[in-house]
């Protein structure tokens, strides 16, 4: 699919949930998202300003992804993907210091992480992971591949799943959701950054704001920071040429997700649509 044809693809897929434009202030975000932050009021200005870049309501994600019986289809999950991977590059184009880094370093950043984020977007929206095995199970049907290519595959979709689901065994807030795609999204590993240093520091930045807001919040769990920083690495097990294959050759048919990604951020003021507000059922 041609890349106008996946940003059309976004006009109608993605705009439905995205956040109406009156944001609440940093003080009162915790008590007025929604999202539970299960009644915390500290947040710190910089957790405020990661949680306000959110495009979405968190728990209304997949809200109309859903058919009636409560089931995904698999264009459904598809659409919900499509919402994530967006998710995913417009909240870093409005988070702290982001916006302030080279373009070229923005796109390696985005390049290499996309796929972290992805799977730390697909635990916070709570992704049916039942689809999994149908998605796979659809595209292999479409493209065959060979015994040991799809036992390799499925593996691949276990360990997904299974990253999805120890995220969400650890009950995660959005706060610290918020924070911990900071710390994925600002590392010095990418290639050729221009200041790598500095983006170190903001990563540095963001695992100080998380063990702050942790300590503050979670004081009778005093290993759970270190609990959500173990996480992390383990992301880098799940494998973005599956994720691609599996959620989004459908939209993009052999487009690289991480050209979709550039031209995404390259964008710019193009994503401006308007902001249209979800109709609960």
């Amino acid at each position: 699919m041609h890349i106008a044809s996946f940003l059309s693809f976004f006009l109608s897929a993605v705009q439905r949930g995205r956040m109406p434009p009156t944001q609440p202030n940093p003080g009162q975000y915790a008590l007025t998202n929604g999202d539970p932050l299960n009644g915390h009021c500290y947040l710190s200005g910089y957790i405020s300003l990661l949680l306000r870049a959110e495009p979405y309501p968190t728990s209304r994600y997949g809200s109309q992804c859903m058919q009636p019986n409560n089931i995904m289809g698999i264009e459904n999950i598809c659409e919900l993907a499509a919402r994530l991977l967006f998710s995913a590059v417009e909240w870093a184009r409005n988070i702290p210091f982001f916006p302030d880094l080279q373009i070229t370093d923005q796109v390696s950043l985005l390049r290499l992480t996309w796929s972290e984020l992805f799977v730390l977007n697909a635990a916070q929206c709570s992704m049916p992971l039942h689809v999994a095995p149908l998605l796979a199970a659809a595209g292999l049907h479409a493209s065959p591949m060979s015994a040991d290519r799809v036992v390799a595959f499925m593996d691949h979709i276990r360990i997904f799943q299974e990253q999805v689901e120890k995220l969400k065994a650890l009950h995660v807030d959005s706060a610290e959701y918020s924070c911990l795609k900071a710390i994925v999204l600002f590392t010095s590993d990418a290639c050729g950054l221009s200041d790598a240093a500095h983006i170190e520091s903001l990563q540095e930045k963001s695992q100080c704001a998380l063990e702050e807001y942790v300590r503050s919040q979670y004081p009778n769990q005093p290993s759970r920071f270190g609990k959500l920083l173990l996480r992390l690495p383990s992301l880098r097990t799940v494998s973005s040429s599956v994720i691609e294959q599996l959620f989004f050759v459908r939209l993009v048919g052999k487009t690289p997700i991480e050209t979709l990604i550039r031209d995404m951020l390259l964008s710019g003021s193009s994503f401006n649509w308007p902001y249209m507000s979800i109709q609960c059922s």
